[in-house]
């Protein structure tokens, strides 16, 4: 047995694989972000680890004999938190995470410092990434910036707890814009522009790789056995894409959670940084992929059964299902800006807005408008990527949204892909993980990474592209007037 771990923003999700490819079980336990300020968004690091218990502890109970039977965990997660610590390894501040916003001016600051800093690392520098965060932390909070002597990222926290060790692996660490992408180490002159040096980082490893053993005090708290191997793991991306078998040129896949992001696997470090898309180590050696991200993708419909009072964003789904397309072309136009945006504009301070509301509007209007508004924001997000140099024509649906034939069929339509969907496709990054696990066990990547089985496939649809094709030129037409007004 695989164990594969997840520690996402909202959930941290543990799943059981066996070695003939079978989710034994899976378990989650939820997590809670805190916004104490305007653009702020962070979470405390014991909260990972208390829910990793938990979920383990469920998925122990459920399936006792399997559970015993782990021979190696790997880790998934967040990617770009900033969790800090001291040379005691104590927590200095709740961790900032990847959609915080606060950062934006350092950016500015680091990118005009040094301007090959996009080359180097595989992207702009974004408020997102780890980087500007600490930047910000030596400005705003220097009595804390002042006793850093580590800096990990969440999942790496994570692995702190199970193996007493500060490590972490090249997917993840590409989002931190302190790594030299091309040649997979850390930069002395990216980490120069936050005041830090290598002695703070975590060691790297390739995620396929060993990344620590778990230690005889987390095995007895964890109910398994001491020394198991633990994978370097991968930023919650690149492990969706080994749970998917996206481990190849060209390969990629499509996820639909709170952020939303397209992933192509590329042979070589391909940076287009001015499409603001990412450019970063693969999970599995000597490979890269490209990468585009919205910053609100699923979590739209969220925010949108909060404002509506719908009981469930399946309820809203279901609404905007049963409209006709008349209904659909008349519905307002949504831009899902509600954290600011990365690709394609990289702006932190957009928001979200709906265009052409009416009396005559109704709760499934928005509703739709609100699934379509995320469909074109990808739209963007896979338009970048082509300027970028990728081409894909099939792409693997993974994460919460995958679970709408709606929206599936409608992003078929409006990227011009086929769009396929998987038996775990809701638990790519725990899937990724013991996959990932599997391999640093010494297995190789045929035998581990291959593809699931299709559960439906999705195919362009002529007649739901000519409704969107005007819309979505009315969509990319409102972001400069809005961008003009803020």
């Amino acid at each position: 047995m695989y164990l594969g771990i997840d520690v996402g923003t909202s959930e941290v999700k543990v799943l059981l694989l066996d070695d003939q490819h079978r989710t034994i079980g899976t378990a989650g336990s939820t997590l809670e972000v805190s916004r104490p300020h305007p653009g702020h968004s962070e979470q405390d690091p014991a909260s990972w680890w208390s829910a990793t218990g938990k979920a383990l502890k469920t998925l122990q109970q459920n399936h006792p004999q399997e559970y015993q039977a782990v021979r190696a965990i790997g880790l998934s997660g967040q990617m770009h938190g900033a969790v800090l610590l001291d040379s005691a390894n104590r927590v200095l501040r709740p961790a900032i995470l990847w959609n915080d916003t606060r950062s934006a001016l350092e950016c500015e600051e680091m990118m005009a410092e040094l301007p090959a800093a996009a080359q180097l690392a595989g992207s702009l520098i974004m408020p997102g990434f780890t980087a500007p965060k600490l930047r910000w932390v030596a400005k705003h909070e220097p009595q804390v910036f002042s006793q850093v002597s580590k800096v990990l990222l969440p999942k790496d926290y994570v692995r702190l707890m199970l193996t007493g060790e500060h490590i972490t692996d090249l997917s993840d660490a590409s989002g931190t814009a302190w790594l030299d992408v091309a040649n997979r180490a850390w930069s002395p002159e990216l980490l120069a522009l936050t005041r830090l040096s290598e002695v703070q980082m975590p060691h790297v490893v390739e995620g396929s790789a060993p990344g620590g053993a778990l230690s005889p005090s987390a095995a007895s708290a964890l109910g398994l056995k001491p020394g198991i191997v633990v994978a370097g793991g991968a930023g919650d991306n690149a492990s969706s894409a080994v749970g998917m078998g996206a481990v190849n040129a060209g390969e990629g896949f499509l996820s639909l959670g709170t952020s939303g992001v397209l992933f192509v696997v590329t042979p070589r470090f391909a940076p287009n940084a001015s499409s603001a898309t990412h450019a970063f180590c693969h999970a599995v050696p000597e490979r890269w992929h490209q990468m585009s991200v919205m910053l609100s993708a699923a979590s739209c419909l969220q925010w949108a059964k909060q404002a509506l009072g719908a009981p469930s964003e399946s309820a809203l789904e279901q609404q905007a299902s049963g409209l006709d397309f008349a209904s659909r072309a008349d519905a307002p136009l949504f831009l899902p800006y509600l954290s600011g945006e990365r690709t394609p504009h990289n702006d932190a301070v957009i928001r979200a807005s709906f265009h052409h509301i009416s009396h005559s509007t109704s709760q499934a209007a928005l509703a739709y408008s609100v699934i379509e508004g995320v469909t074109f924001g990808l739209t963007d997000g896979l338009n970048a990527l082509k300027k970028a140099g990728s081409n894909v024509t099939r792409l693997s649906l993974v994460g919460g949204g995958a679970r709408s034939a709606m929206w599936a069929q409608q992003l078929a339509s409006s990227l011009n892909v086929e769009i396929v969907t998987h038996a775990d496709s809701a638990a790519g990054g725990a899937l990724g993980a013991a996959r990932l696990g599997w391999l640093a066990t010494g297995a190789t990547l045929e035998q581990v990474c291959t593809q699931p089985a299709v559960t439906r496939s999705y195919r362009p649809d002529a007649a739901e592209q000519a409704l969107l094709a005007p819309r979505y030129a009315r969509f990319q037409a409102i972001y400069p007037a809005l961008k003009a007004l803020h």
